[in-house]
């Protein structure tokens, strides 16, 4: 039997991974463009145009442009109306951004457990947190996978509540034929380096809804509206404009998205397909089977039961020795500092809501987060999935002799 690589044997995959950003002349191409224009900050063409080829690829009405993806969430949330002292419904298995940004806009946020099998919010969770001041939900898309958005639509307007769709990692993923980000009241869109499209830092509003739209770009430019003048402020707003350098990037990051989706999907089935040869590894189930996921992360579910008892945590790093590097992921975000440790509000001011004592997490428990964060979660990102089927054997292969030879593995 061959040796596995953790111990000194050979690698079961040798190639590389796909670079991220990816390698593309068009990138340059804009940047150029825009240097030679001398146009770098406000009114340049190539923040309206990723606007504007945003929203029409994600079925949009209007998108707002801003610094990032924290950026995004909180004024979607200001834009839709959630107030200083409202609750906003959150799932714990995400981001600290989802999260943070609810206490950034002066509101509190109320975790609500996830689904076992697809890692996004559990809609039959979310009525037993409703409370009389709970003002919103947010939806994530984790890993680039829709969550189940009839249900939670329907929730809330059963309970006259406003949807954020939390799309950083869901760059063109579609819920049922129809592409995230407005489906909600707003989507929160992220840029970041690691994200499917990225401009190194950046985020985007998306919505239907003409007020939200102006409410939120009032924000990003100093509190001015669409339609006044320059130095006409009539809103409390910051300066949270997108450079024409990123807009550059994302520009041509979109036109190569359909692209990149399209083999990020097929790999992803691929991969699916195969992992029906191993009991205790599978790959997040989708909310509905006609949904179609970004893959920004190819999110597994391990049983460490199905593989004699091994720790999740071994498991990966015996897998990275093979040439497939992955990563354990997120930990339940009541359990961070920032949401135990009340020590903040004299630095944070604007926090005093939260801080105040109103929300206690020391108590909060989301048995299927928990299980996630500390057994049976782990994903690879998105590069993993812009290569070939040669790949995602590989993957499989690895995880096959990791089974296979499960005597030689000791617990580190």
């Amino acid at each position: 039997m061959p040796v596995l690589a953790i111990n000194g044997g050979e690698k079961t995959r040798t190639e590389g991974w796909p670079a991220w950003p990816p390698d593309d002349p068009g990138f340059l191409e804009n940047i150029t463009k825009v240097i030679e224009s001398k146009v770098w900050g406000v009114s340049g063409e190539w923040t309206l145009r990723a606007q504007e080829m945003m929203a029409e690829h994600h079925d949009a009405r209007f998108a707002a442009a801003c610094a990032s993806g924290t950026s995004a969430l909180e004024l979607a949330l200001r834009a839709v109306g959630v107030r200083p002292g409202q609750e906003v419904i959150v799932p714990p298995y995400t981001f600290v951004a989802t999260a943070s940004s609810v206490v950034a806009a002066g509101a509190i946020p109320i975790f609500v457990d996830i689904d076992a099998e697809t890692f996004n919010i559990d809609p039959a969770k979310i009525e037993d947190a409703i409370t009389d001041r709970t003002a919103g939900i947010i939806a994530v898309h984790i890993g680039g996978s829709p969550a189940d958005m009839d249900t939670i639509m329907e929730i809330a307007r059963r309970h006259d509540l406003k949807v954020i769709e939390d799309c950083a990692q869901a760059h063109g993923a579609t819920y049922k034929g129809r592409k995230v980000g407005a489906i909600g009241d707003a989507g929160a869109f992220s840029f970041q380096s690691s994200k499917n499209v990225t401009s190194g830092e950046g985020g985007m509003v998306l919505t239907n809804d003409p007020d939200v739209y102006s409410r939120a770009w009032s924000v990003i430019n100093v509190g001015r509206v669409p339609e006044g003048g320059w130095y006409d402020h009539r809103v409390m707003g910051w300066n949270l404009r997108m450079t024409q350098f990123q807009g550059a990037l994302i520009c041509r990051g979109i036109e190569l998205l359909p692209g990149h989706f399209e083999l990020r999907a097929k790999n992803g089935d691929y991969l699916r397909e195969r992992l029906e040869e191993i009991d205790g590894v599978s790959l997040q189930k989708l909310t509905h089977p006609d949904n179609v996921s970004a893959f920004h992360l190819y999110i597994f579910s391990y049983a460490s039961e199905a593989f004699g008892g091994l720790s999740r945590d071994r498991f990966i790093q015996a897998l990275g020795a093979e040439g497939v590097p992955c990563s354990k992921g997120y930990n339940p975000l009541y359990r961070e500092g920032v949401f135990s440790d009340k020590v903040h509000m004299d630095q944070f001011p604007f926090c005093e809501p939260y801080y105040a004592g109103e929300c206690d997490y020391s108590d909060v428990v989301c048995p299927a987060c928990e299980s996630v964060c500390d057994e049976r979660g782990f994903w690879m990102s998105q590069r993993t999935g812009l290569t070939d089927d040669q790949a995602m054997d590989d993957i499989v292969d690895a995880m096959l002799k990791i089974k296979a030879n499960l005597g030689e593995l000791t617990e580190a």
